[in-house]
């Protein structure tokens, strides 16, 4: 059985660390990154594990195994990862309901992933419920940027309740800014 909770092991950072190995983009076929998704950024055990002392992530596990996982990025942690960096530099200048994002408090989805054998099991919006059901309470909105060419990913995000409010150019490719609202009427569970 599946159960969702936050990072509490240093065991569970290193699950978070093999389970990205297994699902970045260079990792996994063409055919399979078109219908499956993918992953782009690698993180180090060390980023993982600073990214986590401000925040802990969530996961997915079943027993002892991270069989998917939420990232959760805070203002804290974005000097660790050009990635990460560009993304909360690139958010800051989004606006979003009359306000540039950088006045607002909002926490970053660093990335997400569920295992090829877990998926089809709705982790996804599982591991977003849990997500706001931990941080709603410090933050307004839950932003992260999906690959254009990543659609699955895409459709996953607006499945939630995420909305495009901005994109961006990055590593030669083109990003989708999405935000979720917390305190939208609708928040899809």
């Amino acid at each position: 059985m599946v159960e969702l909770t936050r990072v509490s092991s240093p065991s569970e950072i290193i699950g978070i660390r093999d389970l990205q190995a297994l699902n970045l983009k260079q990792n996994i076929t063409a055919e399979e990154a078109i219908d499956q998704g993918f992953l782009t950024a690698a993180y180090t055990i060390e980023y993982l594990q600073e990214m986590n002392s401000f925040s802990p992530s969530i996961i997915a596990k079943d027993g002892d195994k991270v069989v998917g996982y939420a990232l959760v990025s805070t203002k804290e942690t974005k000097k660790g990862h050009d990635l990460i960096e560009g993304l909360f530099d690139a958010i800051d200048e989004c606006e979003y309901n009359g306000k540039l994002l950088r006045d607002v408090n909002y926490v970053v989805v660093g990335q997400l992933c569920v295992a090829k054998e877990y998926r089809g099991q709705d982790l996804v919006q599982k591991l977003y419920g849990h997500f706001r059901d931990c941080l709603s309470h410090e933050y307004t909105y839950l932003v992260t940027d999906v690959a254009q060419a990543n659609v699955r990913s895409l459709k996953a995000h607006k499945k939630r309740g995420f909305q495009v409010i901005n994109e961006l150019m990055y590593g030669g490719f083109g990003w989708d800014i999405v935000l979720w609202d917390w305190n939208a009427a609708d928040q899809r569970g």
